[in-house]
């Protein structure tokens, strides 16, 4: 039977090529090498979970000579969702495209996106480290962390009455791997969990495909969840419907007091309308993973709240990532030489 060629555009090492290669006798793999990648990419270094510290190479025209004669030979490519917007031209016989991303909104100007070839996400993976970046943000605003540490860099002695996050409501906005992670984590703690997802027409209490949910809500009941909840976690894809899904009404129908989480991406807030609510007082607190724009510019008012925890799109981050997206690559590789329907497809109708 014919080959099947795969290139790989990560840095991985012998042990993860090794995995990839056993999955079936006619996989032929070809891992791009650092100045490949940096050809590939188009001269920008990217995390991956993990920082590549790379120089890239004086003379790129034979990078650039190897790549092009690889990558028209490629089947099948496992890469991050920085794609060169001339793939459809540079792999024409690309049949699937792997990400290692949970989403593929990158990708949404990319003519690649309907071209035909079949996209998947790494939808899945996240569950466990941003589950638990989230538990860490709500205790940390429950705990009064921040003004902890800025008395701690002040050697001030300022006492004052943390909060509980047991009998609190969290409000999931997303319920995905992420949201269904976060769920069970928060019910752990003993929290009252409401959650709002997309497929979902009807109130439903207590749904049993959905452990740890008291309370599943559809879309439309959105404003209904965010008066209730006294932590709201955003942990949507990024679609045309979700862009600006919280904005002022949003905000002002939240408890006072309340804080929001977001590990979804930043343009699902609107960015003004969340520095003043916080600003006012209105909400409580923000702990925020991703941003409007990133890096987040340093003349942005966020970065001057007392009431704000900044991390840099770090949530999904473990030392684990690459071998995770590995693995749910090989298992969609053993079912694309099977014949069988993949995981993760990507609809670009609905964009995720």
């Amino acid at each position: 039977m014919a080959p099947v060629n795969v290139v790989v555009a990560l840095g991985i090492g012998p042990e993860l090529q090794e995995r990839i290669r056993a999955v079936d006798g006619r996989v032929r793999l070809t891992v791009l090498d650092r100045a490949q990648r940096h050809v590939y990419r188009g001269g920008r270094r990217l995390w991956v979970g993990y920082p590549e510290h790379y120089e890239p190479p004086q003379d790129e025209e034979t990078p650039r000579r190897e790549l092009r004669a690889i990558m028209a030979e490629a089947e099948v490519l496992l890469t991050t969702p920085v794609v060169p917007p001339d793939l459809v031209e540079l792999a024409p016989r690309l049949r699937w495209l792997q990400l290692t991303s949970a989403g593929a909104d990158r990708l949404a100007e990319n003519p690649v996106f309907g071209s035909g070839v079949t996209i998947t996400t790494a939808s899945g993976i996240h569950g466990i480290p941003i589950g638990e970046y989230v538990l860490g943000a709500m205790l940390a605003l429950a705990k009064g962390f921040p003004r902890a540490m800025t008395a701690q860099r002040e050697r001030a002695w300022r006492q004052y009455l943390p909060d509980e996050l047991h009998g609190r409501t969290v409000g999931i906005v997303g319920l995905g791997a992420i949201g269904r992670e976060v769920a069970r984590l928060a019910k752990a703690f003993g929290m009252r969990v409401l959650a709002c997802r997309r497929s979902c027409s009807y109130p439903q209490e207590r749904p049993a495909e959905v452990p740890g949910v008291d309370l599943l809500l559809p879309v439309s009941e959105l404003r209904c969840l965010l008066a209730e909840a006294d932590y709201v976690v955003l942990a949507v894809p990024l679609t045309p419907e979700t862009r600006g899904l919280i904005g002022r009404e949003e905000l002002a129908a939240m408890k006072t007091g309340a804080c929001l989480v977001n590990v979804a991406r930043g343009p699902v807030v609107d960015e003004d309308a969340l520095l003043e609510a916080l600003r006012s007082g209105h909400l409580g607190g923000a702990v925020l993973d991703v941003f409007r724009e990133e890096p987040l510019p340093p003349e942005s008012g966020l970065w001057d709240l007392p009431n704000v925890i900044l991390t840099p799109h770090i949530a999904g981050g473990t030392p684990r990532y690459v071998e995770r997206a590995v693995d749910l690559f090989c298992d969609n590789l053993r079912r694309y030489v099977a014949g069988q329907p993949l995981r993760n497809v990507v609809d670009p109708r609905r964009g995720y």
